[in-house]
């Protein structure tokens, strides 16, 4: 079986820890801050994130869609390469329905017991 790596911090992260030095670090806003690159247009990225998702929203969406593409288009022509490469999608789909799923019961029960 393939394992799958996926980091949740860039390899090399900093974090001022010195508290005369936490607000003269320039773009050093808050206690953590991420970085996800720069863009041409900043000021439309953050429209796109505040009007229609985040990118694990956006990202979410494709992959709901790309399912449905799956189901049905014709895929017997594909190279073994390239049907690994649904496969492994399709294995990372299923896993991220099975966390939404078992967070969605566990954050309907936390609201059910708060009442």
């Amino acid at each position: 079986m393939k394992t799958f790596n996926f980091a949740l911090a860039p390899e090399r992260l900093w974090q001022a820890i010195n508290p005369w030095t936490f607000y003269q670090q320039g773009s050093q806003i808050g206690f953590v801050n991420i970085d996800l690159g720069s863009t041409p247009a900043p000021e439309t990225e953050q429209t796109i994130l505040d009007e229609v998702g985040s990118y694990g929203r956006q990202i979410g969406r494709i992959g709901d869609a790309l399912e449905v593409l799956l189901k049905h288009v014709p895929l017997e022509n594909l190279s073994q390469e390239e049907q690994d490469a649904l496969v492994v999608l399709k294995g990372q789909l299923a896993e991220i329905r099975q966390i939404k799923e078992r967070q969605g019961r566990k954050q309907s029960q936390d609201r059910s017991e708060s009442r």
